[in-house]
């Protein structure tokens, strides 16, 4: 069955050029242009990557703190005891704790945006992987999260840092900002994010890596962007 648009999302689409590849710059203001939303949408990059994810050394998983932020007011959660505590609660973290966190989690509890563990903690975490792990919030050594350096983990989750990770066709999409923000930020954190992400070519990738990129905002239409103005 065909999906309907309504009629702002086909106003906003004859805005676009669905056979023309903008620059980072030109996407950026235009899909600040055709936003619809009454709220302050996110915009968000998709990247079609060639890669096969289903060998372990072409999945990309890792995470990088946008220059401009997401916009968005991150709550963090730390597991860690002792100094760590201590150091993740000066750092900013909104709940700290260790068998009383886990036991929290267990009972339902998941109203936060990242968690934080020290090594330490993880064997205390993984009785929460269960709830933890579909929701993406599950600590990771490869995004950061899972490290003695809480005070900068934190301090990085607050600032704007976002993960990524290639889903099971090569796709990546990440948030990289509202609509509100200026479009140079915008443009700014793309660039910031499409580094890391160019730099993080499997070695046994052959021929072109990325093959398509695009982005728009919660509920508009997709502004494809020009490879090589990454």
């Amino acid at each position: 069955m065909a999906k309907k648009y309504g009629k702002k999302y086909l106003a906003a689409a004859e805005k676009v050029d669905s056979e023309k590849l903008y620059t980072v710059e030109e996407a950026a203001a235009l899909v600040k242009d055709i936003d619809f939303a009454k709220f302050d949408a996110t915009v968000e990059i998709a990247f079609n990557l060639n890669v096969d994810t289903r060998q372990a050394d072409q999945q990309l998983r890792g995470a990088v703190v946008l220059p401009n932020g997401t916009g968005k007011d991150q709550t963090v959660v730390v597991f860690a005891q002792g100094d760590k505590a201590k150091e993740a609660e000066e750092a900013g973290a909104d709940v700290v704790g260790a068998a009383d966190l886990v036991q929290r989690i267990s009972d339902g509890w998941l109203d936060f945006d990242v968690a934080i563990a020290t090594p330490d903690m993880m064997a205390q975490v993984g009785r929460v992987g269960r709830a933890l792990g579909p929701k993406g919030l599950m600590p990771n050594p490869k995004t950061g999260t899972v490290t003695f350096d809480v005070a900068k983990a934190v301090s990085d989750a607050k600032s704007g840092k976002v993960t990524y990770r290639t889903d099971r066709d090569g796709n990546v999409a990440v948030p990289v900002g509202k609509v509100s923000f200026d479009a140079d930020k915008i443009a700014g954190n793309i660039k910031s994010l499409s580094d890391v992400i160019l730099k993080a070519r499997p070695a046994a990738v052959k021929g072109a890596y990325v093959k398509h990129v695009s982005i728009a905002s919660t509920f508009g239409p997709a502004v494809n962007i020009d490879l090589a103005s990454l």
